[in-house]
């Protein structure tokens, strides 16, 4: 398994929003320290999504996260 579709199972596995927010926090760890977080939650259809606002300490750190999610991200559409 590559390490970006595992940082994107260890999020799709979270069964709630505590365990999404430590997740989120513990992703982000090598980045930098998450200095907000707020997770929202949404459920239609048996289908359930949620939507995270967060801030690293550091504009160049949430820089680094975001390039490291888009490749993870890209990584797992991948067939």
């Amino acid at each position: 398994m590559r390490a970006g579709e595992l940082r994107m199972k260890t999020l799709t596995g979270c069964g709630d929003a505590v365990s999404l927010r430590s997740a989120i926090n513990a992703l982000c760890a090598e980045y930098g320290k998450v200095a907000y977080i707020d997770v929202l939650t949404m459920a239609q259809a048996e289908k359930r999504w949620a939507l995270c606002l967060l801030r690293l300490e550091s504009a160049a750190q949430e820089q680094a996260l975001m390039r490291a999610l888009a490749l993870a991200l890209r990584s797992t559409l991948r067939p």
